[in-house]
């Protein structure tokens, strides 16, 4: 599933003022280039008000906050401003702030915790795995078996989870969990969710544990 983080209803709205592309086609092509960007920042806004949320990541509330405060205000600017940002750099630096938000949070589960990141785990068998504070970020788990897997504190930013079988599996506290990865994935009523998560429509209701 795509989620724009509210980034579409703010280019719209805000910087082209409520103007429709449909009635100025001339304005299409630069609103398609400000929305890929706009989609970056709220992204990024997203993931920083999660790390905000953490209680173990006081030692850089103050950094977050202020990473925070200047992505909101690149999302203020005009069209031509936001065309001349180099997005790039600003992700990068974010990202930084929130892998050390993530080490310092994680850093609860005592070691060793499984370091997956950017690691290919498609159609692997995770059956029952003890995840907590593993890092996942930007593994391609498509199709992977997570069944009763316990995923607290293992962070998820940018985890492939297309088709990854959930069912049991106990994400009450995993980091940078988005709610387009648990709408790509498969779970049922056993599968323990963050609290600002919805369980979507498609999972199953059963309660059963076998595939």
């Amino acid at each position: 599933m795509y989620d724009c983080f509210g980034a579409g209803q703010q280019v719209s709205q805000v910087t082209f003022g409520g103007r429709d592309w449909r009635r100025t086609p001339q304005s299409a092509e630069q609103m398609y280039q400000v929305f890929a960007i706009m989609r970056q920042l709220h992204e990024l806004l997203w993931y920083l008000v999660a790390a905000l949320e953490l209680p173990s990541a006081r030692a850089v509330r103050r950094e977050l906050r202020l990473a925070f405060t200047a992505t909101e205000a690149m999302t203020r600017g005009p069209a031509e401003a936001l065309l001349r940002l180099d997005i790039e750099r600003h992700r990068r630096e974010v990202n930084a702030l929130l892998l050390t938000t993530s080490e310092l949070v994680r850093a609860r589960v005592p070691d060793p915790k499984p370091d997956y990141r950017g690691a290919d785990l498609i159609g692997l068998s995770l059956n029952n795995a003890d995840l907590k504070g593993a890092s996942l970020r930007g593994a391609r788990l498509i199709g992977a078996d997570l069944r009763r897997a316990d995923l607290n504190l293992a962070d998820l930013t940018g985890a492939d989870l297309r088709g990854a079988d959930l069912r049991g599996a106990d994400l009450t506290t995993s980091l940078f969990l988005t709610q387009s990865q648990l709408d790509a994935a498969d779970g049922d009523s056993r599968t323990r969710l963050p609290p600002l998560l919805t369980r979507p429509a498609h999972w199953s209701a059963s309660t059963g544990g076998t595939r």
